[in-house]
């Protein structure tokens, strides 16, 4: 362990500089692509607006796609971390309570009924409404029977609900294939494309889910520690479970929502964060947040140069990423 940071100050200052690094990010994201520009452009296009091609691409474009990637990479990532703990299990994820089959199925009902009337804004609502639905689905099917909520039976749920969604997705698309063309550019996961209106509809749920994280975090250093010992300690554990929950729906349903379904920020970012700075997730929440802003950052920048002109979707390019490190984890978990 390193890289483990063990003082106050060294997480104070390891965190100052990784939101400089993102701040970097975020200028590269802008200003570098098939069209390049300087940073007075940047300032121009916000003090000197004159409707250019230059201008318009920055602000309609470059801009709301940095800013969007870096708020789904938070939320993906704290939300990842929330479920790993709640789940007791390290190869958890947001897609374990259903939010991406669910989302991908109202989505694809959606368009299936109303077609190309369908707006991007509109997707989003509906995005977000499948997500929060199947997961307060798979939450009540994992509170059902004597013992009551168990990890386990929480996984199965996410699993069984996720699958009957995605099957009844694909059967919908190859009966109405007017409608696939629209969902597979919603589905393969995409920063691109995207408005900042778009983010503003869901950046209140997301802000909300960051605020219940932070006030969760003393309450999940407890719950780490096992059932019983939280109970001893006076933890009011159905609540923490129910608020923790309602966390994840907010962060990772409104990440899908305004994204699509980016798969393994929320189980790579958490592993990463926990080398660094241990399990208090008075630190962890932050570090998430911060280490997943980046990471969807820079891996948006690399899905443009991969095989530029064209672009490759960042779902795409966080997957390459993320199998082999599913694979590490899987290997030392078996192992340990």
């Amino acid at each position: 362990m390193a890289l483990r940071l063990h003082s106050r100050k060294r997480k104070l200052v390891s965190l100052v500089a990784g939101a400089v690094l993102l701040l970097i990010g975020m200028l590269v994201s802008i200003l570098y692509g098939i069209h390049q520009f300087e940073l007075k452009d940047l300032w121009r296009a916000y003090t000197q607006f004159d409707g250019s091609d230059a201008h318009l691409i920055i602000r309609n474009t470059r801009v709301p796609r940095a800013l969007i990637a870096a708020a789904v990479g938070a939320s993906l990532a704290i939300a990842g971390a929330i479920m790993q703990v709640l789940t007791k299990n390290p190869l958890a994820s947001p897609s374990i309570f259903g939010i991406n089959s669910g989302a991908v199925l109202f989505i694809v009902v959606s368009l299936a009924m109303l077609g190309s009337s369908l707006t991007m804004n509109g997707m989003v609502w509906i995005a977000l409404a499948g997500a929060a639905t199947t997961s307060l689905l798979v939450f009540t099917l994992g509170m059902q029977g004597r013992s009551g909520f168990e990890p386990i039976k929480l996984t199965l749920a996410g699993a069984s609900v996720a699958a009957f969604a995605s099957s009844l997705s694909s059967g919908i698309m190859l009966i109405n294939k007017e409608s696939l063309d629209s969902a597979l550019f919603w589905m393969v996961g995409s920063v691109s494309g995207r408005q900042l209106n778009h983010l503003t509809i869901v950046f209140p749920y997301m802000l909300l889910g960051w605020v219940l994280a932070l006030l969760l975090a003393g309450s999940l250093n407890v719950m780490a520690l096992g059932d019983d010992s939280a109970k001893g300690l006076g933890q009011r554990m159905m609540l923490i479970r129910v608020v923790s929950v309602l966390a994840v729906v907010l962060l990772a349903g409104s990440s899908v929502a305004v994204a699509g379904p980016i798969a393994f920020i929320g189980l790579i970012v958490p592993h990463l964060c926990r080398y660094i700075v241990g399990n208090d997730y008075r630190w962890l929440f932050p570090y998430c947040a911060l280490v997943g802003a980046i990471l969807l950052v820079f891996a948006d920048i690399a899905s443009r140069f991969i095989l530029m002109p064209k672009e490759v979707p960042v779902g795409v390019a966080t997957a390459l990423i993320g199998v082999p490190f599913l694979i590490y984890v899987a290997r030392r978990s078996k192992h340990a």
